[in-house]
């Protein structure tokens, strides 16, 4: 710009930040915002906004707080996307607590919370083994004026997967349809995983048959965790099966699936009567 004569304005700026954003550049967003005073130009909100995304983004909580002082300190009101924004950096960086006071301090800066705000919480909660908090703040969301959506229920099926949980877990998911909303791959997995930590394998398994009916293909995990189910109550024949349905969705097992299943197959015996399918194991396991 200065090679043809153009003086860069506040919106040149905040275009820039925002770029850089979107790119995961946050050290080039945080140096453009900073370079701003010394062209005379006043940081916005927007300015701050698409700064506080770009921390967000790598987790750097501490970076997107300071941020967020720094707008008030310049007399700036920090909007629903600010807080939002902080609230996301703080849950990718594990800080659940404060998560959870900015949630609770959005009507201070004149901002309502809305389904990222509480999503965002949520999950926070769940990553720290807050289980019981993240279900307190699923259940808020409609008093809040907050809608709870997929992604709300999805945060909340996996804080309770990380907890072994399993009945909770299965319980959203029937929740998600009386409130029409359709569970996708993400909620299915996490609660064949809280299955697996419950050591209910009828339950995992039922639920890769729901999928199945949704036309929703299970990812390896949601495999994983049900053939992991199924070798704690040796359910031999359940493994099986599950090994079957990953090869008909060209799904090649892993290390884990393979860790799961040679053992058993070894020890019961099945490595040279099962056919093709456990040499098939065996080409795996040698590759």
């Amino acid at each position: 710009m200065p090679e043809k004569s153009m003086v860069a304005n506040g919106i040149s700026y905040n275009a820039a930040i925002s770029a850089c954003e979107k790119g995961g550049r946050w050290q080039l967003a945080l140096s453009l915002l900073g370079q701003m005073p010394e062209m005379k130009l006043r940081a916005d909100e927007i300015s701050y906004n698409a700064a506080m995304s770009a921390c967000e983004k790598p987790g750097y909580w501490q970076l997107a707080l300071c941020l967020l002082s720094r707008m008030t300190e310049t007399k700036l009101l920090p909007s629903r996307i600010s807080c939002n924004a902080a609230i996301s950096a703080c849950e990718k960086g594990c800080e659940w607590q404060r998560a959870l006071c900015l949630l609770r301090r959005i009507h201070e800066m004149s901002a309502v919370p809305n389904e990222i705000s509480y999503s965002a919480s949520i999950s926070a909660c769940g990553k720290c083994g807050e289980w019981q908090l993240a279900l307190v703040l699923l259940d808020e969301m409609p008093k809040a004026g907050a809608r709870p959506n997929e992604i709300s229920f999805s945060a909340a099926i996996s804080a309770c997967e990380k907890a072994g949980r399993w009945q909770l877990s299965l319980g959203l998911l029937m929740a998600m349809g009386v409130r029409r909303l359709l569970p996708d791959e993400i909620n299915y997995n996490a609660a064949v995983s809280a299955c697996e930590k419950g050591g209910q394998w009828q339950s995992a398994m039922s639920l890769l048959l729901q999928m199945r009916s949704a036309r929703l293909i299970p990812a390896r995990t949601g495999f994983n965790s049900a053939m992991l189910s199924c070798a704690s109550c040796s359910q031999w024949q359940s493994m099986l099966s599950l090994l079957r349905e990953m090869l008909r969705q060209v799904l090649e097992p892993d290390q884990i699936s393979l860790g799961t299943l040679l053992p058993e197959a070894e020890q019961r015996g099945h490595l040279a009567d099962e056919g093709s399918l456990v040499e098939r194991l065996g080409t795996l396991r040698g590759g």
